[in-house]
């Protein structure tokens, strides 16, 4: 059974850096789709960036791209965000998910697996 535990994140200013990493466990396939996702308060849970472990192909959602880097450490299984130019409007819960293996290309739509979940607090 896939387990997925984020840790990281936290409070930062404005334009300031934090870095969330997700620890993957129980993986069938060598390489599989891993994404972060968020949900603001009151708002719907949305994409922010996915990778693929095995080709490691990532895409961004616009309103992080160029802000926000996603990478994985093979060794480790191990996926890390890092946010750069926060902003107050990035403030969430952000969730770490995957597809346990059998997808590619990434989709945000074919995640099966969860972790619980992360906060992230921008002040202005």
């Amino acid at each position: 059974r896939v387990t997925l535990e984020e840790s990281g994140g936290g409070s930062a200013q404005a334009g300031g850096s934090l870095e969330i990493t997700c620890v993957a466990s129980g993986y069938t396939f060598s390489h599989y789709c891993m994404g972060i996702f968020r949900q603001a308060p009151g708002k719907e849970r949305e994409g922010v960036a996915l990778i693929h472990t095995g080709v490691g192909s990532t895409y961004y959602r616009d309103f992080v791209k160029g802000r926000f880097t996603v990478s994985h450490d093979n060794v480790k299984d191990t996926l890390s965000l890092r946010m750069d130019s926060l902003k107050p409007e990035d403030t969430a819960i952000y969730y770490c998910a995957s597809d346990g293996g059998q997808n590619y290309p990434c989709n945000f739509n074919d995640m099966d697996y969860w972790g619980k979940g992360i906060p992230v607090t921008i002040s202005s």
